[in-house]
């Protein structure tokens, strides 16, 4: 047996062209993020200076040290998100409806960072607090995207039952399903947040995706501007929007996945083609993608024991 064969039937070539891919895709990003943004910093950096240097030789009672303190003042009431423009202050981070959307950032993992706990007793508490509610927000995101799924698939039987072009129905009904949740959780909260937000289209929707891939960057992040009014249901609607489109978008992701995985299962398979070795699969306990299978499988027997 050659080397080639000793590394197809260990299955080591895939695993490093999976690495590889995944190495080249990250650095890539690395590349251009570089790229796009290496140059912006750095004007932003010359521009702020410039725009310091500017108002030390405006106001020439104020040096450099009174200056940083001024900037200190800014630092903390941001971090605090208050506005001290004018003689008016804002409320702070810390009414109910914010704090009932961070106790949801906190349970979603999405952590933006503009908000979070400065007490000791309010620290603690966030770390029980997201060690029961993260694995409770999981199981019922799991639960209500059971539920979309079995909504789309009782359409799409239904329809199915009613032609004679039962393909056609089902891509139509998936086409239908993940259009409605574009427009339902980036088309129309674009809309709302530039209006209420005062963002840009392009703006809005980054924050849309880096929100509900719990990405959550901070470097934008709505209902938390202390110069702006918002309505009293824009807390609620904006919580509701960030639970099902979780939910949406985990259902859409794991369809990538598979794709991505059908796809990794195609390309191994034409390279052993390639490489002339025969497609026998080794035991079922030597598999590690029978022995993974067999690891999802227990909790599924359970569940539906326990169901």
């Amino acid at each position: 047996m050659g080397l080639v064969e000793i590394f197809a039937l260990a299955r080591v070539p895939s695993i490093l062209l999976l690495g590889a891919v995944y190495g080249a895709y990250v650095l890539t990003g690395g590349v251009v993020f570089w790229k796009l943004e290496g140059n912006l910093g750095r004007e932003d950096i010359s521009a702020i200076l410039a725009r310091k240097q500017q108002v030390l030789k405006t106001y020439q009672c104020l040096n450099s040290d009174g200056m940083d303190a001024v900037i200190a003042v800014l630092q903390d009431a941001s971090k605090a998100g208050l506005s001290i423009k004018g003689n008016q202050t804002s409320d702070g981070f810390w009414k109910f409806t914010s704090s009932a959307v961070f106790a949801a950032t906190v349970v979603t993992t999405i952590g933006y960072g503009n908000i979070s706990p400065k007490t000791a007793a309010g620290q603690i508490f966030c770390v029980f607090f997201a060690l029961f509610g993260i694995p409770l927000n999981i199981v019922v995101l799991n639960r209500v995207g059971k539920y979309m799924l079995t909504i789309e698939r009782n359409i799409c039987d239904f329809l199915q039952g009613k032609t004679t072009h039962p393909r056609c129905s089902r891509f139509l009904v998936h086409l239908v399903s993940y259009l409605s949740g574009v427009v339902l959780f980036f088309v129309v909260p674009m809309v709302v947040f530039q209006g209420h937000e005062g963002w840009s289209y392009s703006q809005a929707i980054y924050y849309c995706f880096i929100t509900l891939s719990t990405i959550g960057f901070g470097d934008y992040v709505a209902d938390s501007n202390p110069e702006q009014a918002y309505p009293e249901w824009y807390s609620f609607i904006m919580a509701s929007w960030i639970f099902f489109g979780l939910a949406w978008l985990a259902l859409v992701i794991n369809h990538t996945i598979d794709i991505l995985e059908r796809l990794h299962g195609f390309l191994n398979g034409w390279w052993r083609r390639r490489s002339g070795v025969e497609e026998t699969d080794p035991p079922d306990d030597e598999n590690p993608d029978t022995q993974v299978e067999q690891v999802e499988a227990e909790p599924v027997k359970m569940q539906k024991i326990d169901d």
